[in-house]
C-alpha cells in the first residue's frame, strides 16, 4: 500500500539579503519593536546535497518534522531573488539517508534562528555553527506584486533596520562555511 503523497509548495519569489551583524542584543531590540513581538526561536540542521542547478537542502527541524527544499538564487551582492519549492517530510532522518546515499552531501548547516514577521518581510536572527551571527530578510512577494516594488520593500526595511549595503554577504551559509575561516 502506498503512503499518501505530501504535497508540494512551490512559493512566489522572494527578495533576499544577508547581512552579518555583530551586536546580538541592539539587533534584537529593535527588530521586536519593529515586529512587536519577541520573535519565534527555531532550530535548524540543513544537509545541503550535490545537484547540477540550484541547491538542494533538506531542513530537519530536529522534532520529527522536516522539509526538502530546492531553489534557485544568484550568489550575488544585495537583495536577490529566490525562487523555491518545499516538501514536507514527517522522517527527515529516513529521508536524509536516502538522498545522502543517492547523491552526497556537499555540506551541513547547524543553527538557531529567531523569525520576526514585519509586514510581508520575515527577518531571520541566525546564529550558525561556525560563523556567528547574521540576519537575514526574505520579502514574501505577493502576487501582483513587481521585481522592483519587492527590491524597494527589502531596501526600505534595510534603511529602518540600520543594515548597510557594505555588510551585506554574497553565498549561501554552506558555501561560507565551505570557504573556511575569514576575517572580520
Amino acid at each position: 500500500m502506498r503512503k499518501k503523497q505530501e504535497s508540494v509548495e512551490t512559493c512566489r519569489p522572494t527578495w533576499r539579503s544577508k547581512p552579518k551583524w555583530a551586536t546580538r542584543r541592539s539587533s534584537l531590540r529593535r527588530r521586536q519593536l519593529l515586529s512587536q513581538s519577541d520573535g519565534t526561536i527555531i532550530r535548524q540542521h540543513d544537509v545541503f546535497y550535490n545537484c547540477s542547478s540550484g541547491r538542494l537542502k533538506l531542513r530537519d527541524f530536529m522534532d520529527g518534522s522536516g522539509q526538502l527544499i530546492f531553489y534557485e538564487r544568484p550568489d550575488t551582492d544585495g537583495p536577490k531573488l529566490s525562487r523555491y519549492s518545499i516538501s514536507p517530510t514527517s522522517d527527515p532522518q529516513s529521508l536524509q539517508t536516502v538522498l545522502s546515499d543517492a547523491l552526497g552531501v556537499k555540506g551541513e548547516v547547524r543553527k538557531e534562528r529567531r523569525l520576526f514577521l514585519i509586514g510581508q518581510t520575515r527577518v531571520h536572527l541566525d546564529t550558525v555553527e561556525g560563523l556567528g551571527h547574521y540576519m537575514e530578510l526574505e520579502v514574501v512577494m505577493r502576487p501582483q506584486q513587481t521585481l522592483e516594488e519587492g527590491q524597494q520593500v527589502a531596501e526600505g526595511l534595510m534603511e529602518q533596520l540600520g543594515v548597510s549595503r557594505e555588510s551585506l554577504v554574497t553565498g549561501a551559509y554552506v558555501d561560507l562555511l565551505l570557504k573556511g575561516p575569514t576575517e572580520t
